[in-house]
């Protein structure tokens, strides 16, 4: 370990998951030095657990890939403590993640005709970035059919063929006006695949930070990942961070590099940032204009379960549980609402019972604890009613809001705060998208599972968002902070609005985008 603590590296890569993991593997296939240095332990390939658990000794948490702190949530006036859902280890949160990977449309990014972008726009446009959008689409082995209202995509592997039941819910969705397209999904499909949506994949299957990023960055000889290292702050002086304050093995320790990456995810960058303050640095690394943290988006999420035909299938084939994802209401009029995907889960009586722990850790009746025991009630019973339901899920962009963002408290450095409130405008937008959907769906036989509003507390973005005016934003338009020369982001924290589609696949294609600007200007130095 010692030759880590003692060597300049070209690059510090600071989070492990799906950005700074896809980050580091293509600057170092790219000649460069690389570290990552990630708070959770490099666990075992084999292990298939989920994030969702009891356990509440720290460590036994991050031994499971599971963050090891509570997060304290401020949303709509309400304060609640949960475990949260952020991964540490290789691979980050994204090692769970159910690898839906699709891509954004035009006014997601600008103005377009009839739809004019609520901030103006990104200061990078849809076509400068469809080329990464096509290099990510290939290093995530993405499977899936084209979608016939989506942006064109071309190359796509094959996915597995469906299951009967879900062949004829396909039709079901076409014959009502619907134009549902295999979903579009990072995952190799191996013999025996097992899909491992929600959970970790056992081998190098689901592309994620691990197996599309670290693992094949450390194949090249010229990347290390420094597991258990505690990141405590950025050190630096004027325009330069000069090395990584980080306690490992119990030992406060610093490691230096000519380049620093930050990819902790939407709540750990800016939390990390802003306490990095110092006499150079009285706000926080980066944020000489104090909006270091500001902007928090999620995405509000719309369940409902769908059932397909009675007797058009024979029951017991097996076929990939994540099949379709539609576009029909993406869009209503000016509204901007999101897309409409397959969870991949069956409504069974064990993914319930996830569901209203999630709902249960965010809610009032949290704090009384002795609450949860009981959830298994409404889920056996709700799991006998939805028999043969396929739940689906509806995503609603999320936009930025100022007094919505990240905090933190030097009295307790590991924990992850927040401020969230939902805006009137949000609110309303949800009602008529909720609308929207069950008037699409018309004859199919539907359900929705949430009747109060849901964020995806999976999906924080816009905390670092980058912007052309520096008082507008935290980093310029190459994801470089504009107070400083030597500090990039490449997670979901620069996305200056969410869109309307999971950020897995725009997270993947601006890691790439980064990276080539990295290793230019490293060629350039020579």
């Amino acid at each position: 370990m010692m030759d880590i603590f003692e060597k300049q590296w070209d690059v510090i890569v600071i989070g492990a998951g799906l950005g700074g993991g896809i980050c580091g593997r293509a600057l170092a296939e790219a000649g460069l030095s690389v570290l990552y240095l990630e708070r959770g332990p490099d666990t075992p390939r084999h292990a298939r657990n989920n994030l969702d658990c009891e356990l509440e000794d720290p460590k036994a948490r991050e031994r499971i890939g599971a963050w090891p702190v509570q997060v304290e949530a401020h949303v709509n006036g309400v304060t609640t403590t949960s475990w949260g859902m952020q991964g540490v280890g290789a691979g980050g949160t994204s090692a769970f993640y159910a690898a839906a990977l699709e891509r954004p449309e035009r006014h997601d990014f600008e103005d377009i005709e009839g739809m004019p972008h609520p901030t103006g726009g990104w200061p990078v446009g849809y076509d400068a970035f469809a080329p990464w959008y096509d290099r990510a689409q290939k290093i995530m082995h993405i499977n899936g059919s084209p979608d016939p209202l989506g942006p064109p995509v071309t190359g796509l592997a094959t996915p597995r063929a469906l299951a009967p039941r879900d062949a004829a819910l396909g039709e079901a969705l076409t014959e009502v006006g619907l134009h549902p397209y295999r979903a579009h999904l990072g995952i190799r499909q191996l013999e025996g695949c097992l899909e491992c949506i929600g959970h970790k994949c056992p081998r190098p299957c689901k592309m994620d930070g691990r197996s599309a990023g670290v693992e094949p960055a450390i194949a090249t000889g010229r990347a290390a990942l420094l597991d258990t290292a505690i990141v405590l702050g950025l050190a630096g002086t004027g325009r330069r961070v000069s090395g990584v304050r980080l306690l490992h093995a119990e030992t406060e320790k610093v490691v230096t590099a000519r380049t620093y990456v930050m990819a902790a995810g939407g709540l750990g960058s800016p939390r990390l940032l802003l306490a990095s303050a110092s006499d150079a640095w009285p706000n926080g690394c980066a944020n000489s204009t104090g909006l270091v943290g500001r902007g928090l988006m999620f995405h509000l999420t719309e369940r409902i379960a769908i059932w397909p035909p009675r007797k058009t299938f024979a029951p017991g084939a097996k076929g990939p549980a994540k099949a379709f994802s539609l576009r029909d209401f993406y869009r209503s009029g000016t509204d901007r609402m999101g897309l409409f995907q397959s969870l991949g889960l069956p409504a069974s009586y064990g993914n319930i019972v996830y569901a209203l722990r999630q709902q249960y850790e965010v809610s009032r009746l949290a704090r009384f604890g002795a609450g949860k025991a009981l959830l298994r009630i409404p889920a056996f019973a709700a799991a006998r009613v939805l028999g043969d339901a396929r739940v689906f899920a509806g995503i609603l962009e999320d936009l930025p809001r100022e007094e919505n963002r990240v905090r933190y408290d030097p009295a307790r450095p590991d924990a992850i705060i927040y401020d969230y409130t939902m805006s009137s405008e949000l609110l309303e937008r949800r009602q008529r998208y909720r609308r929207l959907i069950k008037k699409g769906l018309g004859r199919i036989r539907s359900i929705y599972l949430n009747h109060a509003p849901e964020l995806n507390i999976t999906h924080p973005c816009g905390t670092l968002r980058f912007s052309e005016d520096p008082a507008k934003g935290v980093l310029d338009p190459s994801c470089r902070a504009h107070d400083l020369d030597n500090l990039y982001v490449v997670d979901a924290s620069f996305m200056p609005t969410s869109t309307g589609v999971n950020p897995g696949l725009t997270i993947v294609a601006n890691a790439l985008r980064v990276a080539d600007i990295i290793a230019t200007q490293f060629g350039q130095r020579k």
